[in-house]
């Protein structure tokens, strides 16, 4: 059974959140939101659920959102057949089409529609809108994969002064008004950076950075760029982790002060992060 809290201890939570609250409040924190946390209803539920206490407490929040299962879904059931080049989706213009009606529509409206029935009050943007997002081709061979050259914050900046929170789906366009593909995470960090925002969390499906792969109690709880470099001459960063560090090099080069990689899987993460001691994942800095 579920453990019942009684009255005094939820106020005793409540008064140990206070400074974190107070430090947070008022503050834009960007979320890049995808993975296991995004497929699976009850997480999903969760996240919703911190996202709108946050808000409610003056945190600022941008929702910067993946949607690639959903992708890959109506792809197969179109009978097209997904390729990927270095993690990158090869993108037709048949296959960019799909991917804006997944993103820009299906998942990005999904998303609003459940922050709004948590009590929020959240608008869906796409990186189309506003020209928020602007890229050029990032390889020839990836098709219409953009390469991100320009991010303008006013329609989030505008939103966010209003009292709504930021539903972004990775959607980018080009001087001519084509519309891109452009990897999540690597938006989300550009974004973070043109909102000079001190906080960008990035959900991932593994705890952290850890020493040992193999070990979740090896999880390295902060650790600066110069010595993430060091982990990955070493190996210790390989395979999967090493584009989720190079995103949280790009948000830092982009004046980004706090970079957390965390675990979407764990229910509640995103408050542990902002409203406890301990936190949870990895914290990555300049410094």
């Amino acid at each position: 059974m579920p453990y019942s809290y009684s009255n005094a201890e939820r106020a005793q939570i409540l008064v140990q959140a206070l400074p974190y609250i107070k430090k947070h409040s008022g503050k834009i924190v960007v979320i890049k939101y995808g993975g296991n946390a995004m497929i699976n209803e009850t997480l999903k539920q969760q996240v919703m659920e911190d996202i709108v206490l946050l808000w409610h407490v003056g945190v600022k929040i941008v929702l910067v959102h993946g949607g690639g299962p959903e992708i890959n879904d109506l792809m197969k059931r179109l009978g097209k057949k997904a390729e990927f080049v270095d993690g990158l989706r090869v993108t037709d213009k048949e296959t960019v089409d799909i991917v804006e009606m997944i993103l820009a529509g299906k998942v990005n409206k999904s998303l609003v529609n459940l922050l709004q029935m948590h009590g929020g009050n959240a608008v869906g943007l796409s990186g189309v809108d506003g020209r928020l997002i602007e890229c050029t081709v990032k390889d020839e061979r990836l098709g219409y994969v953009g390469e991100v050259t320009h991010v303008n914050p006013k329609p989030i900046l505008d939103l966010l002064e209003k009292g709504y929170i930021p539903v972004v789906s990775t959607i980018g366009c080009d001087e001519k008004g084509n519309a891109y593909n452009i990897n999540g995470d690597t938006a989300a960090a550009c974004i973070a950076g043109a909102l000079s925002t001190e906080t960008f969390i990035l959900m991932t499906d593994v705890p952290g950075i850890l020493r040992d792969k193999d070990d979740e109690k090896t999880l390295i709880p902060a650790i600066t760029i110069a010595e993430a470099a060091k982990l990955k001459e070493e190996g210790i960063i390989a395979g999967g982790m090493l584009p989720k560090v190079k995103c949280c090099e790009d948000a830092i080069s982009h004046g980004v002060k706090n970079v957390i990689i965390m675990d979407g899987r764990v229910p509640h993460s995103i408050l542990m992060e902002l409203l406890t001691d301990e936190g949870a994942g990895t914290m990555v800095t300049g410094e």
